[in-house]
């Protein structure tokens, strides 16, 4: 039996609750009752809401997103390394936990120009803190790393997703 699952519908309100989160929640002390007034509901229903759309993928995650270079990290290095294909998932996950890697991700390799397959965000005040993360991360791939990278940021980018009209 071949069965499909059923698309997620979003509704008038999920939508509401989409456009007014989509720029970020508002900076006070109670943002979902914030929400929940603009939209016209309960801030109880913008929470569990917003949790359905997360458990359904409509929304990715509600998470602060810091504006590095305002906090004084001028040196971001995307650091790219060459990992044992059997170890990526759990070296992956270790490395997304480390501290000072804002995210953590699994590429394809692109042999024989570009045998990455592990990616880490990390930032620092000045390149020479960038390096000594590089190496921590380097310490704990162990022997499982067959070499690394840095690639450092040259500019800034608008980071932003999809944005609906209200």
């Amino acid at each position: 039996m071949n069965t499909v699952a059923e698309p997620t519908v979003i509704d008038a309100v999920d939508r509401a609750i989409i456009v007014a989160t989509q720029k970020g929640l508002p900076l006070v002390a109670r943002p979902y009752h914030a929400v929940a007034e603009q939209v016209g509901i309960a801030a109880e229903d913008v929470m569990s809401r917003m949790q359905r759309m997360l458990d359904h993928g409509i929304i990715r995650r509600i998470a602060a997103v810091p504006n590095h270079y305002a906090l004084g990290y001028k040196a971001n290095g995307m650091t790219v390394w060459d990992v044992a294909d059997a170890r990526i998932d759990e070296l992956g996950r270790r490395v997304g936990e480390l501290e000072c890697v804002s995210h953590c991700y699994h590429r394809p390799r692109h042999l024989p120009d570009w045998s990455y397959n592990l990616f880490a965000m990390v930032h620092g005040h000045d390149r020479t803190e960038v390096e000594a993360q590089a190496q921590q991360i380097a310490e704990l791939l162990g022997d499982a790393c067959r070499g690394h990278e840095i690639l450092y940021s040259t500019r800034i980018l608008k980071k932003t997703g999809l944005r609906l009209g209200g």
